[in-house]
């Protein structure tokens, strides 16, 4: 069972957010624009890009390690490795989501669960007159995976820290599920259950 989205020594609690998509979909842009606020315009294929990012969500500081992932299929070797140390994903997508399906078996299958934290992305809202997904089409693809959906834009700035702070916010509320919190009396319980939680 993962363990980070605890806190560290400062108090703050720490989770690792990837960002998954094709290539293209513009990953990197929405990321860098969360971590700098800036709009990246010049299209350069990531391999593997990391930040770190301090931010308070719902009053709750937190630190963010977030990996920008490789959406070209021939780093799709490297994809099962950062697939197990990601405790929530980002799937971002623009002209269709065929992928997200893949990326969401794939990521279930290294996992070995019926379910994880995610949340799916429409980018680029902003270029409406070029939407081959509708908004409809968007929420109906989040239904069959069990996520919230949303559409952002790198580029005006639209639901970028939205979508950073819901998937903690996904995680946050998997994590309580997966291992409650118990009053102290009952921890011993839990502990025989083979669940180690830190209570704070």
């Amino acid at each position: 069972m993962a363990t980070a989205g605890w806190r560290d020594g400062s108090g703050q609690e720490k989770y690792r957010l990837e960002v998954v998509g094709g290539g293209g979909v513009d990953k990197s842009a929405l990321t860098i624009q969360f971590i700098q606020s800036y709009f990246v315009t010049d299209y350069d294929p990531t391999i593997e890009d990391s930040y770190t990012k301090q931010c308070v969500i719902d009053d709750r500081a937190a630190r963010l390690d977030i990996l920008d992932t490789a959406g070209q299929e021939e780093f799709g070797a490297m994809r099962e490795q950062y697939m197990r140390t990601g405790e929530g994903f980002i799937f971002i997508f623009y002209f269709s989501f065929e992928e997200i399906y893949k990326f969401q078996r794939q990521i279930l299958r290294v996992k070995d669960r019926d379910e994880f934290p995610m949340i799916l992305v429409g980018n680029k809202a902003d270029l409406d007159h070029q939407r081959q997904v509708t908004q409809e089409e968007g929420q109906q693809l989040a239904r069959q995976l069990k996520v919230t959906y949303m559409e952002a834009s790198a580029k005006i700035r639209m639901n970028v820290d939205q979508a950073f702070h819901e998937l903690v916010r996904v995680i946050r509320k998997f994590q309580e599920q997966e291992c409650p919190p118990s009053p102290e009396p009952a921890r011993k319980e839990k502990d025989k259950k083979g669940c180690h939680c830190v209570i704070f």
